[in-house]
């Protein structure tokens, strides 16, 4: 009995762990702006995508959760946060439909496991990523007007940034797969 609550209390310990650092994780991809034609890449597609893989869907997507929480809380965790605002205001503005996204590209990622090929998995990533840009043009569409060239303002600039970003974890994620045995 005394075997069984440790374990369980070490496997809630790292569960807090791993959400916690995830969120971290993510808001530091928000915060490094990496020089890319015609707009700066950063790296949040890619730690979302990461985070699915690696924590699988529960603890992925609590790490996600968690973020968009701090975000919508008022922590400056978003990408251009706090220049361009912060809380609820910032989360409902332009982004909010990416930022949605997450969630949904983040539960896609976790469905990938170690007996994809390289082909099925970078199938899925790029499935996941493009729930981003969906839900992402859909929102903006809503807020700015269809009437505007949606596709050109909201996923055009940073489908080669997507591209690396996706090809580069697909080559990785046989090996990152492996971290959900440990939590």
């Amino acid at each position: 009995m005394e075997l069984t609550k440790n374990i369980s209390q070490t496997k809630l310990i790292k569960t807090i762990l791993a959400i916690i650092l995830g969120s971290i994780a993510l808001t530091i991809s928000a915060k490094i702006k990496i020089p890319f034609y015609p707009v700066p890449m950063t790296m949040q597609t890619f730690v979302v995508l990461f985070l699915g893989v690696s924590l699988g869907y529960k603890i992925g997507l609590a790490s996600i959760g968690l973020y968009l929480f701090e975000g919508i809380l008022g922590l400056p965790v978003f990408s251009n946060s706090p220049e361009k605002g912060v809380g609820l205001i910032y989360f409902t503005g332009p982004t909010m439909g990416y930022l949605i996204g997450f969630l949904t590209a983040g539960y896609l990622a976790s469905k990938i496991n170690s007996k994809d090929s390289f082909l099925m998995v970078l199938v899925k990533l790029a499935v996941a990523t493009s729930t981003i840009y969906i839900l992402g043009l859909l929102w903006l569409g809503i807020l700015i007007g269809w009437d505007k060239p949606i596709i050109a303002l909201g996923a055009k600039p940073f489908l080669h940034a997507e591209i690396f970003k996706v090809v580069l974890l697909a080559l990785v994620t046989k090996q990152i797969i492996k971290i959900r045995s440990f939590i």
